[in-house]
């Protein structure tokens, strides 16, 4: 350990720490712009200059080491106006209009304004304008709100290994855009959102259809049900100052109610379903032949990034669709002819934690005779500012249950919210549908955690099977490539698109840090530690519509309607 002084306290860094960690875990606020945990630093921002005695100048907190004996200050008079001179510069080119700015009290730039005591325009001068970027289903992007801090360019490159958006042109003329400066939606942009979470302003949101939903919510003629994915329920509360990892399943479900919805639907038993439904796919590759390893398709910024970088490997990716749009068709069918209502008269929201999940809904194979299997996806967020309209807050409220047929699940549905759950729900089934036994120890621990890529060898009968869970698609990258050179001893492989899957998607609470993710993960674990149901075969109802409407796993009507196919997709990068 290296012994160094900051403000005159004592403090402990370890060997190749920063200034910045060491400080941090210290307990001494530093500010940052452009730092990004787990990331080399960059350095761009300079926002976290702090001063070493003995240093010609002032030095980047994020990217100076940490010494024996150093000596640090982080709020003379020179560095506190040297970091409101920075914030005062981002300021004289960023718009006014805080007051109507979709990041309204979740704004970085602001709250440094706040912390420096910036209370006018010290610099103005002729604003650079850019138009905004509407044309992507998922993601808005405003030029004119960009700082520059070069986080969303990161995120996207060396996290998610997709490179979407760059730097463009030098100095000041410099800004944040897509291959040839053309709309998100002809880019290689897979929707996925990370950006969005990283941004410190409204430069990068959602695409938000909150107007829409609350609009059908008023019209007599429809029949407006949602769905409300397994991740929702551990992380909505966060926008309603509850602890992160705080589950309100039930009382979210009644707000849901309250604001209009004729039935609340809970996505998990769609998870169950296409278990029954991928679980017999990956049997039958095994067992009859087929395309190998078999990848999941729950995540369609996964399917895109496929489409777009390795389209030779769609063989294979699963036929099935999400649990999202399973659960759009089987409403717009089933359930239309249950209630003897037209599908044309049934609006279908669901509640996501996922931008590409809005990009999904909108792909013309996605449902039939022109009627969308799903019409609109929300985000978490979106949700959280839909109670809020509405005013409804769900914590005041007493839990209710999910309407039925789609309303009981398993836990190992709800496990679908975490990287590494779709596979242990997937194994769990598996060894059934094989085997005919259950498994002894439904908890598969190597399949858990954050940890970005994971890896399991299991015995199922007289099959030792081979299985990989990756998740954000710089992960997944490395295992494609691995895989076309020539690697065979995987059988399934689960990938999700962001960093701990969906716990952490694009359209989750923001400012959340890798505590709360961890906290949302947590939470779905012991959801399925406590629960009766842990397994996707064993749920009723998905064995009731099999009987009354489907047939069988994979029968005519499940393909049908359960599964689709993906082709090779031209953008420009």
């Amino acid at each position: 350990m290296l012994a160094i002084e900051a403000n005159g306290q004592k403090l402990e860094a370890k060997k190749g720490d920063t200034i910045l960690q060491a400080l941090k875990r210290g307990g001494i606020h530093v500010p940052t712009i452009c730092h990004m945990e787990g990331l080399l630093p960059s350095g761009t921002c300079r926002m976290c200059v702090v001063e070493v005695e003995g240093a010609p100048g002032l030095v980047p907190a994020c990217s100076f080491p940490a010494a024996e004996g150093m000596r640090i200050h982080t709020s003379t008079p020179t560095v506190l106006k040297t970091r409101k001179a920075i914030v005062e510069l981002l300021l004289s080119n960023h718009p006014d209009d805080c007051l109507y700015c979709a990041r309204n009290g979740k704004c970085d730039l602001s709250d440094l304004a706040r912390e420096h005591g910036i209370r006018n325009r010290v610099f103005r001068g002729l604003r650079k304008r850019k138009e905004k970027d509407i044309s992507s289903p998922s993601i808005v992007r405003d030029p004119e709100k960009c700082i520059l801090c070069g986080k969303c360019v990161r995120v996207c490159e060396e996290v998610q290994g997709v490179s979407a958006i760059d730097f463009i042109n030098r100095g000041s003329k410099a800004f944040v855009g897509t291959a040839f400066d053309e709309g998100m939606n002809v880019s290689c942009c897979i929707n996925c959102g990370q950006c969005i979470l990283v941004c410190p302003t409204a430069a990068l949101t959602e695409r938000s259809y909150v107007d829409e939903v609350m609009r059908v919510l008023a019209d007599p003629g429809k029949t407006v049900v949602v769905q409300h994915a397994p991740a929702v329920s551990v992380s909505i509360a966060e926008e309603f100052g509850f602890k992160p990892g705080t589950d309100i399943d039930g009382q979210m479900v009644a707000a849901l109610r309250r604001v209009g919805f004729k039935r609340v639907f809970d996505t998990s038993f769609t998870a169950d379903l296409t278990i029954m439904e991928e679980g017999s796919e990956l049997i039958q590759r095994i067992t009859e032949g087929g395309p190998l390893p078999m990848f999941t398709s729950c995540s369609p910024g996964w399917i895109k990034f496929v489409e777009q970088f390795y389209p030779e490997l769609l063989p294979n990716v699963s036929t099935c669709k999400s649990p999202q749009q399973m659960m759009g068709a089987v409403i717009k069918t089933f359930f239309a002819k249950r209630e003897n209502l037209d599908p044309k008269d049934i609006v279908s929201v669901s509640i996501m934690p996922c931008t590409a999940k809005k990009f999904e809904c909108a792909r013309p194979e996605m449902g039939r005779d022109y009627v969308p299997d799903v019409d609109y996806v929300l985000t978490t967020r979106e949700l959280a500012e839909l109670f809020r309209i509405k005013g409804v807050d769900p914590g005041t409220l007493e839990p209710e249950g999910a309407d039925t047929p789609f309303g009981e699940r398993s836990s190992a549905g709800k496990l679908f919210g975490a990287s590494g759950g779709v596979m242990e729900a997937a194994v769990r089934s598996a060894f059934f549908l094989l085997t005919g036994d259950e498994m002894k120890e439904y908890r598969i621990q190597d399949l858990r955690g954050m940890k970005g890529s994971k890896e399991l060898r299991v015995k199922v009968g007289d099959l030792e099977v081979g299985a990989a869970v990756v998740s954000s698609l710089g992960q997944a990258r490395r295992l494609m490539d691995e895989i076309k050179a020539g690697r065979s001893d995987l059988h399934f492989v689960e990938v999700m698109t962001c960093p701990g899957g969906c716990i952490n998607g694009g359209g989750q609470p923001l400012k959340a840090d890798l505590e709360s993710v961890k906290a949302r993960m947590a939470a779905l674990y012991t959801i399925d530690k406590t629960d009766t149901l842990r397994v996707s075969h064993r749920n009723s109802q998905v064995q009731r519509l099999y009987t009354e409407f489907l047939g069988k796993p994979l029968g005519h009507l499940s393909h049908q309607l359960l599964h689709t196919k993906y082709q090779k997709r031209e953008v420009l990068q």
